[in-house]
């Protein structure tokens, strides 16, 4: 205990136990956004499975609620591993989180259809999600943590770098996995049918068992983190982590400032980079589904290196300098690059939109807000009859007010037509196909190359808000609440900014009309957390974080 103290504020290599700290916490880490975002990459097959009593857009809307309810539950996952790792320590807490998130992933994989068994697939299937997302409020900051307490005091952003590689590697994972299994078994036995249990879908899932078990067995050879050791020693741990980390103003303001200067700005930047990029070529810009995970697996790969890039150069200029370049990036760029990603994925879409813009003229009274997760609400006026169908085609469209009582119209180029046409979903298609706009992207039409390059871009931005961020986080919170004052901001930030990101930008997009108009919401988050930790965080790269007091934020 005694040596690893001592080592981790020498400014030597990498020992030997220090690489396999890091190794052995990345793994399970990597494991565990495996598991949580399989199922994000499964989405719409899992609509169909478990949620197929609804409309189609219901059912996808409600899918990625269920989603984000693992995301909003992680901060109260962090509560109370947080605490659990500020009591009993780092490390048998975060394996306590991965054993949880892996049996979540495994029952998955076992569960029953909606046709097969009704209404209590889909509640299991949440009940799992709300167990997987308890288990990943406790395991970043774990790891985090036990890294960086690990490091020598100059390459803590390095060191804690290759932790944040694992969310995305573990994308990446999801995503060779899910084509891998999809290529070589058919779309058809792949899908499967809702009625027949078996389909390779599953299979994913089913694998995490093996993951599990090989990531509880390295966790297991490690040993405590130095500064607990050293803290647990000296008799000055906290009893009561909760009431000290957030019933003291000075580390309640540490709390709330890392929460909106720091890890809201940095989720809707990460999400945005990586998840909705891949939501919005397959369901705004219909790219097949194979092509558009393609891509964004090359982006991945492309792009992960960065993290080690910008990790390390946050030991040379500090954390905050980089994280907020990736807000401002963002904010800048995120129209333009989305754009762009039109231009080169489907331009014939891009085509359409430019030379028969479409146009719903309707009684603003009679316009619903289309946001209907479980498939109760009944879209019936004239004007939600014209906005359906256009969603549905993923038609992008102006809102035009017109006096009350008036039945909606659609206008294309310079074509009407009135929602009480007879087969009025059928014209409007047969419409809508005769001034440009296709029904899916042609694969042979997308630039991949420029495609490719701007959805790398996206996970440059994610590389520069997220490789700093652990260190930074664990360099603002004293050792005594650090898992618990690190852990709820986090969590908060990735689970209810980012993890609610792809279900509210997909219902602004289908309340506006407007394919690009959802991107306000990462944007105007961003603002504020570039505006916030501008002007109130502080650069902590050089700070000693053994002490067991309060810090300034």
């Amino acid at each position: 205990m005694t040596a690893m103290t001592a080592a981790q504020y020498r400014e030597g290599g990498m020992t030997s136990e220090e690489r396999m700290v890091i190794f052995a916490s990345s793994l399970g880490t990597v494991f565990e956004w495996y598991d949580f975002y399989i199922y994000g990459t499964l989405a719409p097959i899992l609509a169909a499975q478990f949620f197929s009593g609804v409309n189609p857009t219901a059912a996808f809307i409600f899918t990625l609620l269920a989603f984000a309810a693992g995301f909003a539950v992680r901060p109260f996952g962090a509560l109370f591993f947080g605490r659990l790792g500020d009591l009993v320590g780092r490390k048998y807490t975060f394996i306590i989180t991965m054993t949880l998130m892996g049996v979540g992933t495994f029952f998955i994989g076992l569960l029953p259809s909606y046709a097969s068994v009704g209404i209590i697939a889909p509640i299991i299937l949440i009940g799992l999600r709300l167990v997987q997302g308890l288990a990943l409020g406790g395991e970043y900051g774990g790891a985090a943590i036990y890294v960086c307490e690990h490091a020598p005091r100059n390459k803590r952003g390095f060191y804690t770098s290759w932790i944040q590689t694992t969310a995305t590697l573990g994308l990446f994972m999801a995503l060779l996995l899910v084509l891998g299994v999809r290529t070589s078994v058919g779309e058809a036995a792949f899908v499967g049918k809702p009625e027949v249990f078996w389909a390779a879908w599953r299979i994913p899932f089913l694998l995490s068992a093996v993951l599990l078990a090989v990531s509880i067995w390295i966790r297991l050879r490690l040993n405590e983190s130095p500064v607990f050791q050293k803290m647990k020693a000296e008799g000055k741990g906290s009893k009561r982590p909760l009431s000290e980390a957030f019933g003291t103003w000075a580390n309640l303001k540490i709390a709330i400032l890392a929460l909106f200067g720091a890890t809201a700005g940095e989720a809707v930047i990460w999400y945005g980079g990586q998840f909705y990029a891949l939501f919005f070529l397959t369901q705004t810009l219909k790219v097949p589904a194979i092509n558009a995970q393609i891509m964004i697996a090359i982006g991945l790969l492309l792009g992960t290196p960065f993290f080690i890039v910008f990790g390390w150069l946050s030991d040379k200029i500090g954390r905050k300098p980089i994280i907020l370049a990736g807000f401002a990036l963002g904010v800048i760029t995120y129209f333009p690059i989305f754009q762009g990603i039109t231009h080169f994925a489907n331009p014939k879409l891009e085509a359409a939109l430019a030379s028969a813009p479409v146009t719903v003229v309707a009684d603003p009274s009679e316009c619903s807000f289309q946001f209907n997760p479980v498939g109760t609400a009944k879209f019936t006026t004239s004007c939600d009859i014209a906005k359906s169908a256009l969603v549905a085609r993923s038609v992008n469209y102006q809102n035009v007010d017109a006096p009350k009582g008036t039945k909606a119209v659609v206008k294309i180029g310079d074509q009407t037509i009135a929602t009480d046409t007879p087969n009025f979903a059928q014209v409007l298609g047969q419409a809508i196909s005769a001034h440009g706009y296709p029904a899916s992207a042609n694969p042979a039409e997308i630039n991949y190359v420029m495609t490719v390059l701007l959805l790398t871009v996206l996970v440059i931005y994610v590389t520069l808000v997220y490789a700093p961020i652990a260190a930074w986080l664990v360099e603002l919170f004293p050792t005594r609440i650090r898992y618990t004052g690190l852990s709820l901001p986090y969590h908060i930030g990735n689970g209810w900014f980012g993890g609610f990101l792809p279900a509210t930008v997909f219902a602004i997009v289908a309340a506006t009309g407007n394919i690009y108009s959802g991107l306000w919401y990462p944007i105007v988050v961003a603002v504020m957390s570039l505006v916030i930790g501008t002007f109130f965080l502080s650069e902590t790269r050089t700070r000693d974080i053994r002490t067991y007091q309060h810090l300034n934020p």
